[in-house]
């Protein structure tokens, strides 16, 4: 039976999950429009300043398989009250970096503590609400949480052109520690059936061989990532390709990005509609088909050349990525939501492995991204199909198989 949401602070409680997983992408979206600048200002090459990006999802991915075992034993409240203490600190040495090695270094740290909002978050979602209700809930969250990417880039290109980028690491300090002062007055505990092997080494790796092995499991986690890594395409390379490339202002560029936000919030807002009545499978199904459609339509207007350095160029760039992030907001949840809905009893360590899996998966394409990247969008473009038709693949060939009838 399904834990009540009621004791665990109902609506609070819903604010405070949209908080801690609003963190993690505030802290890539809202310095998005100063990736130039910062380059510029330490020295930076392209490959170099993206690494801010990249290194930032490989500490998440691995501090990840950290705090799902620590919340499985100790609790989720506070494991990602320690978390988001961490993030406070780094994030004061982020603001204060003087070369591109610290701000790199400052930004794993940043990673570290922030992951712990969305792991556990995703965790609480799946205490409170059980398998499906988690779906629907965390569709609701993701819907509500695109005004924080919607509000990331815009803001942070104001702030780019009247304060400089140092400023909006200000405004990340100011929100994480007013969050912390939060959770600590009043977040509960709702993990009611702590485990108190599951720091043992040998628990852990059964643990994650179990989920390994489990092949509906591992299909829904890579729907999750590839579609995120098509989402991080974009993270890492829209800044280089619409201001370097384009030549488009900071804070018109976050505009543009503002419209990708729009797509996942329809597109989140249609998985908290129809995932009771389709179920989990046919809303993957819907997205991957609009991951797709959305992937070929960015590489069809990157080699037709219409892409040109001005708005009208950019908006035949952007507007087929927000088509794909439409179907990432329909995928997204429920791939959350059927990847940890069999394992109540470890719900953190299969929420930390699928989002170690999904941040590896965005590292390597934000690497790949600025080793490739050629001031042309067609590097871009190309990760973002690529994502969309894997996508496809993990659902095909490992969801559908193995579906429930």
């Amino acid at each position: 039976m399904n834990a009540d949401p009621r004791p665990a602070g109902g609506r609070l409680l819903l604010a405070l999950i949209i908080a801690l997983v609003a963190v993690g992408p505030l802290s890539t979206d809202l310095y998005l429009p100063s990736l130039p600048a910062i380059g510029r200002d330490l020295g930076a090459d392209v490959a170099g300043t993206q690494l801010t990006l990249s290194m930032y999802m490989v500490a998440f991915a691995l501090a990840q398989l950290v705090y799902g075992p620590l919340s499985d034993r100790f609790g989720r409240r506070p494991v990602v009250i320690g978390g988001i203490a961490i993030y406070v600190a780094a994030t004061v040495a982020c603001a204060f970096a003087a070369t591109i090695d610290q701000l790199v270094a400052a930004r794993a740290l940043q990673a570290a503590g922030a992951c712990a909002g969305v792991v556990l978050g995703r965790a609480i979602v799946r205490d409170v609400y059980g398998r499906d209700g988690a779906a629907r809930m965390l569709a609701l969250v993701g819907s509500v949480m695109a005004f924080a990417p919607a509000i990331g880039p815009v803001l942070g290109g104001i702030v780019e052109v009247h304060f400089g980028w140092r400023w909006n690491f200000a405004l990340l300090l100011a929100f994480s520690a007013a969050l912390l002062a939060l959770l600590a007055w009043k977040l509960v505990e709702t993990n009611r059936q702590r485990d108190a092997a599951a720091l043992d080494p040998a628990r852990m790796l059964r643990n994650y061989a179990t989920l390994l092995r489990d092949r509906r499991y591992l299909g829904y986690a890579l729907c999750v990532s590839f579609g995120y890594g098509g989402l991080f395409a974009f993270i890492s390379g829209s800044s280089f390709v619409l201001i370097d490339d384009l030549g488009l202002a900071p804070d018109v560029y976050s505009w543009f990005f503002l419209m990708c936000v729009v797509g996942y919030f329809l597109g989140a807002q249609t998985a908290a509609h129809l995932t009771m009545r389709l179920g989990v499978d046919r809303m993957l199904m819907l997205g991957a088909a609009v991951n797709v459609a959305g992937g070929t339509g960015m590489l069809a207007a990157a080699l037709s050349g219409i892409v040109t350095p001005d708005v009208a160029g950019a908006a035949y760039l952007v507007f087929p990525m927000a088509v794909f992030v439409l179907g990432m907001g329909i995928g997204m949840p429920n791939g959350q939501g059927g990847a940890l809905g069999p394992y109540p009893h470890m719900a953190g360590s299969a929420s930390a492995l699928m989002g170690f899996i999904q941040m590896s998966c965005a590292a390597l394409v934000g690497i790949a991204f600025g080793r490739l990247h050629d001031g042309t969008p067609t590097v871009l473009a190309c990760l973002v199909l690529f994502c969309a038709l894997a996508v496809t693949a993990s659902l095909a060939f490992l969801v559908r198989p193995f579906a429930r009838r």
